[in-house]
């Protein structure tokens, strides 16, 4: 199993191990003799999102994979999923992304997809890790610009999801766009006007701090606040790689990836898109989207956590729709990628179509109480390891019986334990996941 790269790819602070100078510059000179031993053009599509060490090792990236004899095109400040698309339809061996997504500015990370532009597999990663661990070169003291292309990959993105959206703007439609500071700042805004949606952009600015600094898709208070100001008809809010998206109705209700996948699934299944009758979602959806996709006759299929175990699942078994409740939503007849601009646009189509305001669509999914508690932790031992764990899960699970769930698992991003309770009651399930808190902070807490 790779040691380095999570379910995401690398994440760390940037200038730390792995993703210091020395290691980045390793990585692409691998990936470069990676691409050329597999018979694929060594030539790769960087992209990356705000933060302020994009730059240096997109270059850093770069150094090395020229000196392995490639060649790396630069799409600039692009989303995730712009990067997907570009590898898949461009001809290119490889994409990379330099992104840590929805953590804070320290961070960053480097994301590799497959010329499908999927995910790459983990013996790639394995292979690419063995370079990365033996540390073969210097220090990068002399960084390579990629070759830019200008602004046309970034508009062969743009026409993409312009031809991908169907719906018919009759009235005009009032956005309020939350774009995290992050990758989808230009895009966004630049994609609904041409359009002819009205767009209200806040957290648009970015300064290379303040990506996700309380903005976007982990922080969407302030969004639901301007909806109601602007008396807007839908609130957006992304993360910083613009992979996730979710919402506000006209209310000022925030609304996740679950209430997604529930008005899509019903609307796909009426024009016979939902193939098999069947959504891919993860082990964190909510037990309320399982009730009501089966009221409505549709199944649900879990998976571990993690947008590529959910693209797999779908794959394997042929199923158009997936995601998490994060907002990870992937529509498999268009990407193979969560996009967030994607996800936007079908989710406006489903609007305008059914003339529905966006608390209509949702007004049958009533959610069960739920909460999600995270635990930074200095090391990721099993969980059955830790004392009293087993018997503290165990007691919880006994008093939820069937009304409700327990999970717990580590972070494939970040140093964290999350525990995620369902059930009836939301003071019995808070008390029962601050317990089970409590015994994982007093073995392994970060502050121990």
């Amino acid at each position: 199993m790779p040691r380095l790269f999570g379910t995401d790819g690398l994440r760390a602070k940037a200038g730390q191990f792995p993703l210091d100078e020395q290691s980045v510059l390793a990585l692409g000179n691998s990936l470069s003799k990676l691409l050329s031993r597999k018979g694929l053009p060594v030539r790769i599509v960087i992209g990356r999102d705000t933060r302020e060490s994009g730059n240096w090792l997109e270059n850093c990236l770069c150094a090395g994979f020229l000196k392995g004899g490639g060649e790396a095109v630069s799409a600039g400040i692009i989303t995730t999923p712009g990067v997907s698309f570009l590898v898949r339809t461009h001809g290119y061996g490889a994409g990379v992304v330099i992104s840590a997504s929805h953590n804070p500015f320290e961070d960053n990370g480097i994301k590799i997809f497959s010329p499908q532009g999927t995910k790459i597999p983990e013996d790639w990663e394995e292979e690419l890790e063995q370079d990365i661990l033996g540390k073969g070169f210097p220090s990068c003291l002399i960084r390579e610009t990629p070759t830019s292309p200008g602004e046309s990959l970034k508009e062969d993105y743009l026409d993409f999801l312009r031809q991908v959206f169907t719906g018919q703007v009759r009235k005009k439609l009032k956005l309020v766009v939350d774009c995290a500071n992050g990758a989808s700042s230009e895009l966004a805004p630049l994609l609904f006007h041409s359009l002819g949606f009205e767009v209200v952009t806040i957290n648009n600015k970015p300064d290379g701090k303040n990506i996700n600094n309380s903005c976007g898709s982990l922080h969407p208070e302030r969004l639901a606040e301007t909806v109601k100001k602007e008396k807007a008809d839908l609130g957006i809010a992304f993360d910083g790689d613009a992979d996730r998206a979710i919402w506000a109705d006209e209310q000022g209700q925030i609304l996740n990836g679950d209430h997604t996948l529930f008005i899509q699934a019903v609307h796909m299944m009426e024009k016979n898109n939902l193939k098999k009758n069947t959504v891919v979602a993860t082990i964190m959806s909510n037990m309320g989207l399982e009730k009501i996709l089966k009221e409505n006759g549709i199944k649900l299929h879990r998976t571990r956590v993690g947008d590529k175990y959910v693209l797999d699942e779908m794959i394997k078994n042929s199923f158009s729709l997936g995601g998490e409740q994060s907002g990870h939503t992937i529509f498999l007849d268009y990407s193979v990628a969560g996009d967030g601009l994607l996800t936007s646009l079908k989710m406006l189509e489903v609007m305008i179509e059914r003339d529905r305001r966006m608390s209509e669509l949702v007004r049958d999914f009533q959610e069960f109480p739920q909460i999600l508690i995270n635990v930074r932790v200095k090391e990721k031992i099993p969980l059955e390891e830790i004392p009293g764990y087993k018997e503290a899960a165990a007691e919880v699970e006994e008093k939820l019986g069937s009304d409700g769930r327990l999970e717990v698992r580590y972070s494939g991003t970040e140093p964290v334990a999350r525990i995620m309770i369902e059930g009836p009651d939301q003071r019995q399930i808070k008390e029962m996941a601050e317990r089970l808190g409590r015994v994982i902070d007093n073995h392994i807490g970060n502050n121990n």
